[in-house]
């Protein structure tokens, strides 16, 4: 066994826990103000149109996607150079993501040119996947039962909570003191966001650890064979479809893209709702955004209730409450009662309970996914499925985004102008209605048919290790049986086969582990 720090296992404390979670102070938190805050800031200190804004945001996703997918398979074969070994295929890209964090303060500099803003948005989410990919493969390394890794991805949940109550309240506070007009306040926010997000990545990588490279791993490696550069990009693109043979993976990627599709939506048009349809200030909807604080809360019952009620149950309570409430919110654009804040307000906390479900659901259910694979395939491809999460909602949120702008410009929306059109305000009422809602239902559709829960993930579990004692394929309970195939969409008789493995055919490729 390796003495390094990154390859010794402890008990998942309640510390721990949090550690883990701390990059999600930077996953939540700068998703949060860039849907919240950056097209509106494009179009109003940036000198950019909707249009213009939401290229830019649109191509930055589409970029990052790719990286992201390309990020998931170096991460996972990283052991094999030595710097891998020396920090670890994951820990060290969140040795040298954290110092640049700062490179987030660039976005945030008023009155620069369209190519400026590309190219620095372009170089944070690339920096940001280099991080966050493989961070989230951690909890399937650190642990393997259901209880720990829920403690882990609960912990996870809770951080981003408190990371997107600070997302929204912080700015709203720096801007309500520096001024409605003063681009100087988003740059502040930036910087100091900037020194949280690199503190938090430092001390997750101080806290955390991996599942060691063993001998077995090095020997199935030498197995495969060498590639050339086309042959690598064929076997990229073949590991990455086969993630979409898994049943529970292709509908909790569903789940997922639609819900956090349609949440970025409505993070992206609630600014433009709050200033140009009902005539109150970015203050205003930055303290109705910032009740996500309640998210703080929510994900300790919703780390309960994942254990005693299962996902399905946490994914459909969200739904219901997000899509009332946005019905809600849409009541009073039509109704405009006394206190229209105090209104937005309740209704704005009960949306962020639902949110705050919603949001903390897939990552829990995120975990369970690889070992799905490896009893499919026998490998360890944790990576490789982060990041195709990734890559499809960055891909489909750059299409949303761009979307929403040229809806926006469509509908009549001026750049610029405090006062829009009744069209202009009908437009943008209707993305957070319908945009938002039609989104949410689409998510709702498909959480309803999942059957990956505690029981049956930990059927799974148990059966791999059965399986890799040797014990017998043919010795499966009917019960074991029906819940493979249930889960993997395979027949039980064609699971934990190497068959299952994309390979592509050339020489043999070799790699010596570095002793200690």
């Amino acid at each position: 066994m390796s003495k390094k720090r990154i390859y010794q296992a402890k008990p998942i404390t309640l510390g721990r826990a949090v550690a883990y979670g701390l990059p999600d102070l930077m996953g939540g938190g700068a998703i949060t103000i860039i849907g919240a805050f950056l097209l509106y800031f494009f179009t109003t200190f940036a000198g950019l149109t909707a249009i213009q804004g939401a290229t830019i945001i649109g191509i930055a996703r589409i970029v990052d996607a790719v990286t992201s997918l390309v990020m998931g398979s170096l991460t996972d074969n990283f052991y094999r150079t030595r710097l891998g070994q020396r920090f670890g295929r994951r820990h060290f890209f969140l040795t040298i993501g954290a110092p640049l964090m700062f490179a987030y303060v660039l976005m945030w500099i008023p009155n620069m040119a369209f190519l400026y803003y590309l190219v620095v948005y372009l170089l944070f989410e690339i920096i940001a996947a280099f991080v966050l990919i493989p961070w989230e493969t951690l909890p399937t390394e650190m642990c393997k039962d259901y209880a720990s890794r829920t403690k882990l991805s609960s912990a996870r949940m809770f951080i981003s909570a408190a990371g997107t109550f600070m997302a929204t309240f912080v700015p709203g506070q720096v801007i309500r003191l520096l001024g409605e007009n003063n681009a100087s306040a988003y740059f502040i926010n930036a910087l100091v966001f900037a020194a949280i997000f690199a503190a938090a990545i430092f001390i997750t990588n101080m806290n955390t650890w991996e599942r060691e490279v063993t001998e077995e791993m090095i020997a199935e490696f030498n197995k495969r064979p060498k590639l050339n550069p086309i042959q690598t990009v064929q076997k990229e693109i073949k590991d990455y479809l086969s993630t979409l043979r898994i049943r529970s993976f292709r509908k909790h990627l569903a789940i997922y893209l639609f819900s956090f599709t349609g949440k970025d939506v409505f993070n992206t048009i609630f600014a433009y709702f709050v200033v140009s349809c009902l005539g109150l200030t970015v203050t205003d909807s930055a303290n109705i955004l910032s009740l996500s604080f309640v998210g703080i809360f929510v994900t300790i019952g919703a780390g309960v209730l994942m254990v005693k009620k299962g996902p399905k149950f946490l994914f459909l309570s969200a739904y219901s409450l997000m899509l009332l409430m946005l019905v809600a919110f849409y009541a009073v654009f039509q109704l405009r009662p006394e206190n229209m804040l105090m209104w937005l307000l309740g209704i704005g906390l009960v949306y962020q309970i639902g949110r705050a479900t919603l949001e903390f659901t897939p990552w829990n259910v995120f975990p369970l996914i690889p070992d799905l694979d490896e009893l499919l395939t026998k490998q360890h491809r944790e990576g490789i499925f982060a990041a195709v999460m990734t890559f499809v909602r960055k891909s489909t949120v750059a299409v949303a985004t761009f979307a929403v702008g040229v809806i926006l410009e469509k509908g009549g929306y001026i750049a610029g102008e405090t006062t829009q059109s009744i069209a202009a305000q009908n437009t943008i009422a209707g993305v957070l209605v319908i945009g938002t809602g039609g989104l949410l239902v689409i998510a709702g559709a498909f959480a309803m048919t999942l059957q990956l829960n505690r029981e049956t993930h930990g059927i799974v579990v148990a059966e791999i290790d059965r399986l890799k004692a040797g014990g017998a394929k043919a010795d499966a309970t009917p019960k074991v049986r029906a819940v493979v195939e249930a889960l993997t969409g395979f027949d039980y008789d064609d699971v934990w086969d190497d068959k299952n493995v994309p390979t592509v055919k050339t020489a043999r490729a070799r790699v010596d582990i570095e002793e200690d």
